[in-house]
Formats: structure tokens, sequence, C-alpha cells
């Protein structure tokens, strides 16, 4: 089991399946890698309860590719 913070996403692409991430630090953007890059999530001031125990809610921004 993962000592680091956790948070669960909320939005983003249908393929992202994983929805509960870890988070270091906590409180800022979080990126999370997905296809040929990555999707950023924004911390809002919402909590969830779920199977990990009760999470701060990150929202998802937008899709950024590297390569532009």
């Amino acid at each position: 089991m993962s000592t680091s913070p956790m948070a669960l996403l909320e939005g983003g692409p249908d393929g992202l399946t994983t929805r509960i991430v870890p988070i270091t630090p906590p409180g800022f953007e979080l990126r999370v890698a997905f296809g040929e890059g990555y999707e950023r999530f924004k911390v809002t001031p919402r909590w969830e309860e779920t199977p990990s125990g009760s999470l701060p809610v990150y929202e998802w921004v937008a899709h950024v590719d590297p390569k532009r």
C-alpha cells in the first residue's frame, strides 16, 4: 500500500481508466501520462468518499502533446 497522498481524477479522456492516483506535492496541478502526452488536472475544493477513503478531487483541464 502506498503512503503517498492520493487524489480522485474527474473528467478527461474515456480511455483513462485509473481514477485514483498518487499526488506529490498535494494541492497543485497534477499531470498524468496518457497516450503520446499527458493529461492536466487541477485541484478543486471538493472531496469525495472512495474505496480508498476521502480524497481530494482533481478536475481535468487539458491534454498536452509534448511534440507541440
